[in-house]
């Protein structure tokens, strides 16, 4: 199937074939655009493969279509080119059974072991699957061999409340070799959930991708929709939506920074960062009417109850930074995040990292200012720092929450109504019709397209988390490290196990 028959403002689509994927694809990662997603799609007649490349200042996105036959589908791989990418094909070899050739690694990714072999959960006759094999099967780690080398397990069970992850530690001593995280436990299928369905019943799924990013995940998604749709969004909901983004960043950020603190013992300022939190899920609570952000954000209009006062803002920033500076003026705690888990610019690079965890090594990357929703953000300065320690990761989130306390006075001195909705278009484009949603989330960029049908149902949703890019990094930056510290190096990073596992 070819590009849509509509034209898109800012986005570019284009086809390729096998032969020319790869030269279009160097050409635009020499040119600065970064891939943001890879999407399978099963359409009658061919599986579809659309990748999406994107650049900053100016805004610019770039769509390639590449086809491929249903009886033996096949792409070539980009793995070469792009570490991302490589991620991307493994899950599309899985969930799709599209075969990747030329892939350094083309073992399984999203589905364990004991799934069954054969069985592409996202291709449209994929029927129940068949038996699955022994959970209790080893997964195959690569073993590290050698005098004194020892393996440590950790969960996927955890003590609290965060999602199943594994992580198989090889180590000599306290020092770790290699680290291996093994995700994927959960499969909530919230993309093939979309299938089908109204576009008003996909939005809760959008909400709960990650429940700490209602306010990112739901925008993104009504950013796509509104593209598909030509459905055009006043300024002022555009405005309200940039408060809700801010107001999720800066509760998030504030418990980093405790968690932070007591991962290396100090305790009282947790304490002091978790009495902030509350302060704001209550602002929340009293913005939307709920503590975390959903419901305010639709395809089409924004809706809050009240809006946060500059004033109140401004003195729980102050608060933030008189336990940041009370916290740092501690010897153990500077010395524990210190040169802790660095990640290097090229690592960040090469890897694609995404968000905070990329600012703190040095890439200064921001979807506020390189793909506006609203004209208010292009100016956002990117907080950023370059040793790519833990302690980098932690003054990038207190430099932002600076940031996103001006950012929030800026606009709310727009003095945006409570309440701003544009009405539902009536028509859809002959045929399909695709949408993007690009948001700098509070973890990194977030990433929505969708393609709807003629009738307004949602034909296909894929979503990349920034915790998808992310992720490798974490195993890299604890190369040398000690034990001890994977506590601490793991709050730096904070990944989504929810996000990642779709």
């Amino acid at each position: 199937m070819s590009p849509d028959p509509r034209t898109y403002p800012n986005r570019r689509q284009s086809s390729v074939t096998a032969a020319t994927l790869a030269d279009r694809a160097e050409t635009l990662l020499a040119n600065g655009y970064r891939l943001a997603l890879i999407s399978g799609h099963d359409d009658p007649d061919a599986f579809r493969v659309v990748y999406l490349f994107v650049a900053g200042q100016p805004d610019r996105r770039v769509e390639l279509f590449l086809t491929t036959s249903r009886s033996a589908p096949q792409i070539p791989s980009l793995a070469a080119l792009s570490f991302p990418a490589g991620r991307f094909e493994r899950e599309l070899h899985d969930l799709f059974g599209i075969e990747v050739t030329d892939h350094p690694l083309l073992r399984r990714l999203v589905l364990h072991q004991h799934w069954p072999e054969a069985w592409y959960p996202m291709r449209r006759d994929a029927g129940p699957p068949p038996a699955f094999g022994d959970i209790d099967e080893p997964y195959p780690f690569i073993t590290v061999a050698g005098t004194g080398v020892y393996e440590i397990p950790v969960g996927p069970i955890h003590a609290g409340l965060i999602e199943p992850g594994h992580f198989r530690f090889s180590v000599v001593g306290e020092t770790i070799l290699k680290l291996k995280a093994r995700l994927w436990f959960v499969h909530k299928g919230i993309e093939k959930l979309a299938e089908g369905k109204l576009i008003a019943d996909v939005l809760p799924l959008a909400e709960r991708v990650s429940g700490d990013t209602t306010a990112g995940h739901a925008l993104a998604f009504s950013l796509a929709v509104e593209e598909a749709r030509d459905w055009a969004v006043s300024p002022q909901a555009q405005v309200l939506r940039a408060i809700l983004l801010e107001l999720e960043r800066l509760y998030n950020h504030v418990t980093d920074i405790g968690a932070l603190c007591n991962d290396v013992g100090y305790g009282i300022a947790n304490a002091h960062a978790q009495r902030i939190r509350e302060q704001l899920l209550r602002l929340n609570k009293h913005v939307t009417g709920h503590r975390l952000l959903r419901g305010a954000i639709t395809p089409g209009a924004t809706r809050v109850r009240a809006l946060p006062e500059p004033e109140v803002l401004t003195a729980i920033a102050a608060d933030i930074k008189q336990i940041v500076d009370i916290a740092l003026d501690n010897s153990v705690v500077l010395d524990r995040m210190t040169g802790t888990a660095v990640l290097s610019l090229d690592q960040a690079r090469d890897i694609g990292t995404l968000g905070y965890v990329a600012r703190a090594s040095g890439i200064d990357h921001d979807a506020r200012r390189d793909h506006p929703f609203t004209e208010l953000t292009a100016g956002v300065v990117a907080a950023a720092h370059t040793d790519g320690d833990v302690l980098a990761r932690l003054l990038t989130r207190v430099d932002e929450i600076d940031n996103s306390v001006a950012l929030l006075t800026q606009l709310l001195e727009t003095w945006p109504p409570l309440s701003a909705e544009t009405t539902k278009p009536t028509w859809l484009a002959a045929g399909r019709s695709s949408g993007v949603g690009l948001v700098e989330g509070w973890r990194g960029t977030i990433v929505h397209r969708v393609e709807c049908d003629a009738d307004g149902t949602v034909s296909r949703l894929k979503i990349v988390d920034p915790s998808f890019f992310n992720w490798p990094a974490l195993p890299v930056a604890l190369a040398d490290t000690i034990v001890p510290d994977f506590p601490l190096t793991n709050k730096s990073f904070n990944l989504s196990y929810a996000g990642n596992d779709l």
